[in-house]
């Protein structure tokens, strides 16, 4: 039976390489992103190296597209194995600055997101009594100025996890969350931006003040989540692993 991984927000970024490595593992990828077209290059990446994989347009926010994205997956291609929640926005303002609407976007993809794609994809995984759901927190769960939001969203995410460990533990599946540091992506590079320095700029400071002397890449991400939802990983459940050189804050 074919493995199947379904990963959010993976035309770019953490999530493209996390769709790579997967489908290297030997899962058959559902690549997610909003826009389906945007997935193109990551798919044709993919089954260049190799691998099998599909595209799929899914805004998360949507209870009847994430439902429907999810349920044609596991149609299409036998299951959904895993899941893993990736997708995210930033909206970073100072608070007096953020407004409502900053706030909910945010709140609506990481967590919103996260919710109404588990709940899809746990449909599927308690009727064969497995699956793994890895989901993406960050260090700025721990705070970050000028990122209420997102801190906000990061560390619901770890709530979250928690307890889907719990309520999905007996139907033989895993959730974990991975909390990465300062990865070199365009969010990090949008963040440069909104500080007014250059992206390789933010990059040097960043690694100054990491113990290991460096950023990190979406494979150091990517490689992680494949250990989360591998059998190496099976009596680990409800873990937040921080990848981040070190560096907490």
């Amino acid at each position: 039976m074919t493995n199947v991984a379904f990963v959010t927000g993976s035309a770019r970024g953490i999530g493209a390489a996390t769709a790579a490595r997967l489908a290297a593992d030997g899962f058959t990828v559902a690549v997610a992103d909003l826009d389906e077209a945007a997935c193109k290059d990551t798919v044709e990446a993919i089954v260049a190296a190799g691998g099998k994989a599909i595209a799929v347009g899914c805004n998360v926010t949507d209870e009847a597209q994430v439902d429907a994205a999810i349920d044609n997956v596991a149609a299409e291609l036998g299951s959904i194995d895993v899941l893993v929640n990736n997708a995210g926005v930033l909206r970073d303002n100072l608070l007096f600055k953020m407004s409502a609407d900053d706030w909910d976007i945010v709140m609506n993809v990481h967590l919103k997101g996260a919710f109404l794609c588990s709940r899809a994809a746990q449909r599927h995984m308690v009727k064969q009594k497995s699956g793994k759901i890895v989901n993406t927190s960050s260090v700025s769960a721990l705070g970050s100025r000028g990122q209420a939001n997102y801190s906000a969203a990061k560390m619901g995410i770890q709530g979250f996890t928690r307890t889907l460990a719990i309520e999905l533990g007996p139907y033989g599946i895993n959730v974990n969350a991975v909390a990465p540091g300062f990865i070199v992506t365009e969010m990090t590079d949008a963040t440069a931006a909104r500080v007014g320095v250059s992206p390789e700029e933010f990059r040097t400071k960043a690694a100054e003040i990491t113990p290991l002397r460096r950023v990190g890449k979406p494979e150091d991400i990517a490689n992680v989540v494949s250990f989360l939802v591998s059998a190496d990983a099976s009596f680990v459940t409800g873990q937040t692993i921080y990848v981040d050189g070190g560096r907490r804050l």
